[in-house]
């Protein structure tokens, strides 16, 4: 007997420690589920988070077995899929319909729908977060949370989150946003459509010679509508940065391939500027420069570069004293080694001043003043006559400049009261602005102008009265207005768009015309007219 009991309590350990071992594995599950819970519900919207979270707490301040349970069956799931198991901690769900796969776009979309107030987020706490415990679902949520920056996605937040809970959950969103790419706002088009011909627009025929409007056929990653933006050609590809629709501005960079059509969105990285409107973007080599802008009452001058072999962003250092105000709506040229701004807007007055900003080296740069904010005069010089060096064009904002050898054309523009016709010429080396006379004028602000051999190609802009879908050449040889007529199906009358000319078009992208922001692009072919450059040679002669 005796021998026997050491036998006996031996065997009662052996099954103390095996009941110990089931129930650290029972609690050790329990608990990794516990803790593995909270970080899938996290990526989901804020409120819903925190709606879910207080839904799944009882009175007591404990956390529901509803919960428990639908955590312990997804981390048995993805650990083992044992029903045995499963069946040991809690009793098997009811029937769930099966979900029907949506697409990317779509499951964004029932997501706003569920945000603003589906009364199937009631259950979302008895169903541990509805499907936020599958982690599947919960990466497809993710991309909602980086297009609250969009325009689509701010519209459903302002409609379904109060205010305090938008500033919650945008103060959660910034380092999301930092650290993750920016995604599509809509579906992915893989090839341009096809043109229906039984909805096609019933455009005449037009000469070889003859100049033509055409919408480009774009496919790749979707664009928002945007004006106010910058377009920049390096070799092949086209820049669009920033801008603004009618509620928001932006920040981020879309790359349109000139000879395709397809646009893409590349993954940028570093010290990137905020969303910015009405700045300027210079190529030089490589980078991209950019400078002042703003938003709403903010100005700025802010010089940043971008990058485009790696799209890294980074903010140069700026040396020296001299540091022009902030402003936008102005112009900036580059001529040799340096980028000469000239004009815009601080708020408060309309500017005319030229600053130059010397980037030959990238990661240190310096400005200069040019030439000061003296007292303005018209083209004829009528005013400060006697002190010719001292005559200069008004201040302005919304204008063009186009670099022509040593020369700076400057055409039209605003003050915020008139809108100019007047073009000026500021010789660099001489340091001296000249204004020309030119016999019938044409007011425009907003506008673009693209040099094409001897030729400024004025599209679009605002006339003081209207927005325009006119194409105005100024040849800089006679310095006179030569219009042309131009086939094909026009687009709209728009300003704030951007123009570039690529393989004997020009292709234009955005704009404004008083009421709908467009995310179009469209391609006018030069025919004939590109090679105005037979006059390849020419002076400036005012």
């Amino acid at each position: 007997m005796s021998e026997s009991r050491p036998h006996a309590s031996s065997t009662s350990r052996s099954r103390t420690v095996r009941s110990q071992k089931i129930a650290d594995s029972e609690s050790s599950i329990r608990s990794e589920a516990a803790d593995r819970a909270p970080p899938l519900r996290s990526h989901t919207p804020g409120h819903l988070a925190s709606k879910s979270q207080s839904q799944s707490h009882s009175s007591s301040g404990a956390p529901s077995s509803s919960s428990r349970r639908k955590a312990s069956e997804s981390s048995i799931r993805q650990r083992s899929q044992s029903v045995t198991a499963k069946s040991a901690y809690a009793p098997p769900p009811p029937p769930q319909p099966t979900p029907t796969p949506m697409p990317p776009a779509a499951a964004a979309s029932f997501t706003v729908v569920r945000r603003n107030g589906d009364p199937q987020n009631q259950n979302d706490s008895q169903a541990g977060g509805g499907s936020s415990t599958d982690g599947r679902d919960s990466d497809s949520r993710r991309p909602l949370v980086m297009r609250s920056t969009s325009a689509i996605a701010s519209k459903a937040s302002s409609l379904a989150i109060p205010s305090s809970t938008a500033a919650a959950a945008a103060a959660s969103r910034k380092p999301t946003a930092a650290a993750a790419p920016r995604q599509p706002r809509a579906v992915y088009t893989p090839f341009p459509p096809l043109q229906d011909p039984a909805t096609a627009a019933d455009v005449p025929a037009a000469p070889s010679s003859g100049m033509y409007w055409s919408r480009a056929p774009v496919s790749g990653a979707p664009q928002k509508p945007v004006r106010a933006h910058t377009t920049t050609l390096i070799g092949n590809n086209l820049y669009v940065f920033g801008g603004c629709d009618s509620r928001t501005c932006f920040n981020d960079v879309s790359v349109l391939d000139a000879d395709a059509f397809h646009w893409s969105t590349p993954r940028v990285t570093g010290d990137a500027p905020i969303a910015l409107r009405a700045m300027t973007c210079t190529a030089v080599g490589k980078k991209l420069i950019i400078f002042g802008g703003g938003d709403g009452p903010a100005y700025y001058n802010d010089v940043y570069v971008l990058d485009t072999v790696n799209f890294r962003w980074h903010k140069p250092r700026i040396v020296g004293d001299q540091v022009p105000s902030a402003r936008r709506a102005h112009t900036a040229c580059l001529y040799k080694s340096g980028i000469y701004v000239f004009g815009g807007g601080d708020g408060v007055r309309a500017l005319n001043d030229i600053w130059r900003l010397d980037v030959s080296d990238m990661s240190k740069m310096s400005w200069r003043l040019v030439s000061g904010s003296n007292k303005s005069t018209s083209a004829s010089g009528s005013k400060n006559s006697s002190s010719t060096e001292l005559a200069r064009p008004h201040a302005r904002g919304y204008h063009t400049a186009n670099i022509v050898g040593s020369k700076l054309i400057v055409y039209g523009g605003s003050d915020g009261g008139e809108c100019f016709n007047d073009v000026w010429v500021y010789d660099i080396e001489a340091q001296v602005w000249k204004g020309v006379q030119i016999p019938v004028p044409f007011p425009r602000l907003s506008h673009t102008s693209t040099l094409v051999g001897s030729y400024l190609f004025i599209i679009g802009g605002h006339d003081g009265d209207d927005y325009s879908d006119d194409v105005l050449l100024l040849n800089l040889v006679t310095m006179s207005w030569d219009k042309r007529r131009v086939y094909g199906l026009p687009p709209t009358g728009r300003g704030y768009h951007g123009t570039v000319l690529h393989d004997s078009r020009l292709l234009m992208i955005g704009g404004f015309d008083g009421t709908e922001v467009f995310g179009d692009v469209w391609v006018l072919e030069l025919a004939v007219h590109a090679y105005y450059s037979q006059i390849s040679h020419f002076t400036i002669e005012v």
